[in-house]
């Protein structure tokens, strides 16, 4: 790699881009703000709107999109005639959940072992600088080929749908001939992946309610219906007795046709722990990137500690359902609710909410720009040749621009590797991989402007 100009430029940017993701990184952006005061996630746009106007973008702007959070947007004029890419990053990140969880302070970016480690440094505030570290390597080494859009959104995480909507209301801004979301990532560290297949999702809320208040549970238990009990019911009746999710008229038999992932690896990447089998069946990759998976995401009932011996009047729950290419996530939702019902005992009264959506999505992989980015990948990681694989999770703004764009060629890819740990304690990026990726980036920029 070291005789690509593309490359030395890249590598001699990186403590400029560390400096820059510590400075990101340090904005509690969580686009929740019951949680993190608005005033973080405006800080982290501001930022963005000022490193675009920087570089040279031009109509840089911040997007009031109808969910309340500002998404980033600038433009970079290419040369005459020369093809649009559109990159797309969010800078919204994930609660840290335990702080104390975290061997350093989730905020500041630190480097331990060789990586860097900060909320939202490799998903997504990484992928805005890899997109940055490309642009740079393409100037100083000839120019940027091609005109460039940048989209950075502020609540992907929350599942809220603003920059959707506002990409439904203003569709001419983000046209584009070829859209790079740099919100995915490798296999693992080391081997060139492109996402070709994304599970969509839906988030419900369960309500159950049984008594007009709670009981004392030894002068009423045994009769008197548990609304906690009640809802455990309905939760296990989502999954077999293998632990596949079970939703009723819901297909959960796909097959995944792709880069293979053995239980070995998936149990080493998942941090299992010795003796505890994986759920489900198939293979791993069916599993995680072709099939329906449901997770409880949270209770609400009594804590613990100060419980008082009572049945409960009423119990809550925020479930998720990830949807499997194929499937739309509108009827999925519809199914997962008349499953709630129907599994619902003792007649208790149920209510569900739905509070987030996004459909799945599959790339058309025969294009030429994946051509020009597996030639780029090649370069970038010698030796390597470019994998397809799916990923379990949502990022529902692809199908919303798929729709939008259908002529539109999508890649992912990203910095979230399995030893980045994203949205869980000690987040962390390689600086190797967001090196290598961003070298990647402006190689496939410079072959697709070619092409």
């Amino acid at each position: 790699m070291s005789s690509n100009p593309v490359a030395e430029t890249v590598a001699s940017l990186l403590p400029r881009a560390k400096t820059e993701l510590t400075e990101l990184v340090a904005f509690k952006s969580v686009a929740d703000f019951a949680q993190f005061p608005k005033s973080e996630s405006e800080g982290a746009a501001n930022w963005i709107a000022g490193a675009l106007r920087a570089e040279g973008f031009v109509d840089v702007a911040l997007l009031d999109t109808p969910d309340g959070t500002q998404s980033v947007y600038g433009y970079l004029p290419g040369p005459e005639g020369a093809k649009t890419v559109l990159l797309y990053a969010h800078y919204d990140v994930q609660p840290p959940l335990d702080e104390a969880g975290w061997t350093t302070p989730p905020f500041e970016l630190t480097e331990r072992n060789g990586r860097w480690y900060g909320r939202g440094t490799a998903d997504c505030k990484g992928g805005l600088i890899m997109h940055l570290l490309a642009l740079r390597a393409l100037k100083a080494d000839g120019g940027v080929p091609v005109h460039v859009k940048v989209i950075v959104e502020g609540s992907e995480e929350q599942g809220t749908g603003g920059l959707e909507r506002y990409a439904e209301q203003h569709p001419e801004l983000l046209t584009a001939d070829t859209i790079v979301i740099g919100d995915a990532g490798n296999f693992r560290v080391g081997l060139p992946t492109v996402t070709t297949t994304l599970r969509g999702m839906t988030l419900l809320r369960v309500q159950v309610d049984t008594l007009g208040g709670n009981l004392h549970s030894g002068q009423f238990g045994g009769a008197a219906p548990d609304a906690l009990a009640a809802l455990v019911r309905i939760l296990d009746s989502l999954r077999a007795e293998d632990g596949s999710t079970t939703v009723d008229g819901l297909d959960a038999g796909a097959r995944w046709e792709g880069l293979e992932y053995t239980e070995e690896q998936f149990r080493k990447d998942a941090k299992v722990l010795e003796g505890v089998g994986l759920i489900g069946d198939g293979s791993v990759a069916d599993r995680i990137w072709a099939r329906p998976a449901v997770t409880v995401l949270g209770i609400d009932c009594p804590p613990v500690v100060g419980a008082t011996p009572s049945v409960q009047a009423g119990a809550r729950a925020l479930i998720s359902l990830r949807v499997p290419p194929g499937v739309d996530a509108a009827e999925a939702t519809k199914l997962l609710q008349a499953h709630i019902e129907a599994h619902t005992p003792w007649g208790a009264r149920v209510s569900t909410e739905q509070i987030g959506q996004g459909q799945a999505f599959r790339a058309d992989t025969s294009s030429p720009a994946y051509q020009a980015m597996a030639d780029a990948m090649a370069v970038a990681y010698p030796g390597e040749t470019m994998q397809y694989a799916g990923q379990g999770g949502s990022i529902p703004l692809c199908n919303t621009l798929a729709g939008l764009y259908p002529q539109a060629e999508i890649l992912l890819i990203g910095l979230s590797e399995p030893e980045a740990q994203i949205h869980a304690v000690n987040e962390s990026v390689s600086p190797q991989e967001l090196e290598r990726l961003s070298v990647a980036e402006a190689l496939f920029l410079r072959n697709y402007a070619a092409g």
